[in-house]
């Protein structure tokens, strides 16, 4: 079960996704007027269009407008909520240090992997990775940048993720594999001691006909291009699986699905107008109230709790400030500033 906080931050996430989508949403007075190459194609689909639509140009545009949905949520919301799921972060390794033995290892296992010689082994490859770690001489290969990244130096355990799109480009998971390996081959060096691990998340399964429910070796031979050559099994997080391994418990990507459902309604903008300003907690408190509650904005509720207890006249002029700017981005200097304020009268 997600905590009320991990819930928040989600909430928050979801919020910003609706805002900016909604600030571009197209409309019939769409900038698209003339598109006479598209016209022309689809006047072969006119049988299956003329059932859903009719407006080319709108059509037009709101395919750009998905477009730049699925964008957003691929750069900015899942992984995002990946990092408030497991409490990691994005990192970046600008200088990698492998060795040249490593290198030629790499090589090898993708060589064997592309002419299917040999059938991906993560255990296998880990194995020939770390005991080359000490074998040839030191290089610098190149910086590479991991989307969630979980570093436990207690338990020397360090586990990363890569994100990606459920329809990744033709011929891009030589390059991810390679990229995967070279991460590892560079950990192995620093931490010879610790355990490894690397996989590469999807979010959901497009095949799939519920919402959570996926088919991984459908799914690595339907849709991802030589996925079965590159990817083992077990170096593959897909849907449930994915957001349940981040979250560390089940029922995961059901519970961020109810958030969004719960928030993406017909009267978001009209909520998000009212709640955004702080000072509408007098004009209308009961709504406020109710919106805060149904967008899981826990903390919130709790500072309007405690004004009744403090006569702090800066602690009220800071709960009346915007929670979230024009485009949805939650206010964090507010936050830190209203618990300053709690902590400093006890």
């Amino acid at each position: 079960m997600l905590t009320l906080s991990q819930k928040e931050k989600i909430a928050h996430a979801v919020i910003a996704v609706l805002v900016q989508r909604f600030g571009t949403f197209p409309t019939r007075a769409t900038t698209t007027r003339n598109a006479p190459f598209h016209r022309a194609f689809l006047q072969a689909f006119g049988e299956k269009l003329e059932t859903y639509a009719t407006d080319v140009p709108f059509l037009i545009s709101l395919s750009s407008w998905l477009h730049g949905l699925n964008t957003t949520l691929g750069q900015s919301f899942f992984e995002r909520t990946s990092h408030v799921l497991c409490y990691g972060e994005k990192r970046t390794f600008p200088q990698p240090q492998v060795t040249s033995r490593q290198l030629e290892i790499i090589d090898q296992i993708l060589a064997d992997l592309k002419n299917g010689h040999l059938p991906p082994n993560v255990a296998r490859e880990d194995a020939l990775l770390r005991a080359a770690a000490g074998e040839g001489s030191l290089v610098t290969a190149s910086k590479f940048t991991t989307d969630v990244l979980v570093e436990d130096v207690e338990h020397k355990t360090l586990t990363a993720i890569e994100l990606k799109s459920v329809r990744p480009n033709s011929g891009e998971m030589r390059g991810e594999k390679r990229k995967i390996l070279t991460a590892k081959a560079a950990w192995f060096v620093e931490h010879p001691d610790w355990e490894i691990h690397y996989f590469m998340g999807f979010p959901f399964d497009p095949l799939c006909e519920t919402p959570t429910g996926a088919d991984k070796a459908r799914f690595l031979n339907a849709l991802l291009v030589e996925g079965h050559k590159f990817l083992a099994s077990e170096e593959v997080l897909l849907a449930s699986e994915l957001w349940d391994y981040l979250s560390g418990a089940p029922h995961t990507m059901e519970q961020i699905l109810e958030i969004i459902n719960t928030i993406a309604t017909p009267q978001f903008m009209e909520h998000f107008q009212f709640v955004r300003f702080g000072k509408n907690r007098r004009t209308a408190p009961q709504r406020y109230r109710a919106i805060l509650q149904e967008w899981f904005l826990h903390r919130e509720i709790y500072f309007w709790e405690q004004e009744q207890c403090t006569d702090d006249p800066v602690y009220r002029r800071l709960l009346d400030n915007t929670l979230f700017s024009a485009k949805g981005q939650y206010n964090a200097e507010r936050y830190t500033a209203l618990r300053e304020r709690l902590d400093a009268h006890g």
